[in-house]
């Protein structure tokens, strides 16, 4: 079955917008926190705490996510974890105690290890070229969702209170199971292989755990696991604690924190576009292109972070410009190493493959805001914040370029495991 080009933007579409608002619910946690901590009476080690044990579901989950979505219908599997969201979203909103509401909370990280299929089917949609474009199309939704998700705390928290906040955003995810199911179209997989195009039919054999097992053979992909597990600790810490930094240690006002908020998210999402555009430019000159581009990322993202948050309280208007250009360089290695994954792993198992990468980086970073905030409690948030982004980041750039060493001959060998089972395939027809 070849999808057409119609129904393949319709589903980027949808993706898109289940992406946003998933993340608009996920990512509200860091501009509610104060509000929150106040109902419940939470230190920082506690709020910590909530974060984390979501993060520790999640990380559960994601093998289980790759596994259903490289053996099953990979549309339906989404439509359900849309539905997931909506109802451990409600439970959040209606807990009366702190440990219900940390249970509750929890229990949202099921459903926020379900993007492996989305991964899965935009590499069978679209060809090896034009993946990081499309990846960082899609993960222009992270920075947009946690701009809405600030507004919504901002101007409706106050008045209408965190609790309805979640009732809403939880009405949203049933909303989108509905358009999810009946919207997006599954596709075999391999069908975007350059080896693959040209066959009537494509039947490629089914995830199974030898094929796991062969997953960890890949010298290319055993990095890119290794930086999974280190590279999204900063995320988490900057995502959760930014807000609290800018209230708490830079005493800023409400309307100074959304003056400088506001233009750093729309920076992330300018960085993921680029990056993705960036990453297939080179990587039509050099195999290794994308991971050069992860890498210059990775280390210009670390320098301005280091003067920015090094600027005087006072001075906000060069806080603002350094903070967005932070923002800028974050994000360029996301949609490229999502890419890289696919460039050297067989389509039959890469949604397992995103999910490991996926699951080490949720495991990695499960206790970074638990530590940043006994960190900040010692210390402060400042030095939380920078101690745990600069030590995560070096590190990867590090693993990065191990990367790029193996990746050629890696690819190499995916192309000519897809060349004899297109070669087998032709013979049986």
């Amino acid at each position: 079955m070849k999808i057409k080009s119609r129904q393949r933007w319709i589903a980027v579409a949808i993706f898109f917008l289940f992406m946003l608002l998933h993340q608009t619910d996920r990512l509200l946690i860091g501009p509610l926190t104060s509000s929150i901590m106040a109902e419940f009476n939470l230190s920082e080690v506690q709020m910590g705490g909530i974060v984390t044990g979501s993060l520790i579901l999640g990380s559960i989950f994601y093998p289980i996510w790759g596994f259903l979505y490289d053996r099953f219908a990979r549309p339906k599997l989404l439509a359900l974890a849309s539905l997931l969201w909506g109802i451990t979203t409600w439970f959040s909103a209606i807990a009366p105690t702190a440990r219900l509401f940390l249970i509750s909370r929890a229990s949202t990280g099921i459903d926020d290890s379900s993007y492996p299929g989305i991964a899965s089917l935009i590499s069978d949609y679209f060809p090896p070229q034009k993946r990081s474009r499309i990846f960082g199309f899609l993960q222009l939704s992270i920075p947009l969702g946690y701009l809405l998700g600030l507004l919504l705390a901002l101007n409706f928290g106050p008045t209408i209170g965190w609790r309805m906040i979640y009732i809403l955003t939880g009405m949203l995810g049933l909303f989108l199971s509905v358009l999810i199911y009946f919207g997006v179209k599954d596709i075999p997989r391999g069908s975007s292989e350059p080896e693959l195009t040209s066959l009537p039919e494509i039947k490629l054999a089914r995830f199974d755990l030898p094929q796991l097992m062969n997953l960890i053979k890949i010298p290319t992909l055993r990095y890119l696991f290794l930086q999974g597990f280190i590279g999204v600790l900063p995320w988490q810490v900057i995502t959760f604690w930014s807000f609290r930094y800018l209230e708490v240690e830079r005493n800023y006002t409400t309307q100074t924190i959304s003056s400088i908020m506001i233009p750093a998210v729309l920076m992330i999402g300018v960085g993921y576009f680029t990056g993705g555009f960036l990453g297939d430019a080179v990587f039509s000159k050099y195999s290794r292109g994308r991971l050069y581009v992860s890498i210059a990322g990775v280390l210009f993202g670390a320098l301005f972070l280091t003067v920015t948050l090094n600027i005087p309280k006072e001075n906000v208007e060069s806080f603002r410009i350094l903070l967005a250009l932070t923002c800028f360089f974050i994000p360029l290695a996301s949609p490229n190493i999502a890419s890289t994954v696919y460039d050297v792993v067989l389509p039959e198992i890469r949604s397992t493959a995103t999910s490991i990468q996926y699951f080490l980086g949720n495991l990695g970073s499960a206790f970074a805001p638990l530590i940043a905030g006994a960190i900040s409690q010692k210390y402060s948030l400042e030095t939380a914040l920078l101690s745990i982004s600069l030590t995560a980041w070096l590190i990867t750039a590090a693993i990065l370029a191990l990367s790029a060493h193996y990746l050629p001959g890696d690819m190499d060998k995916m192309h000519q495991s897809l060349r004899l089972k297109a070669s087998g395939i032709k013979q049986k027809s």
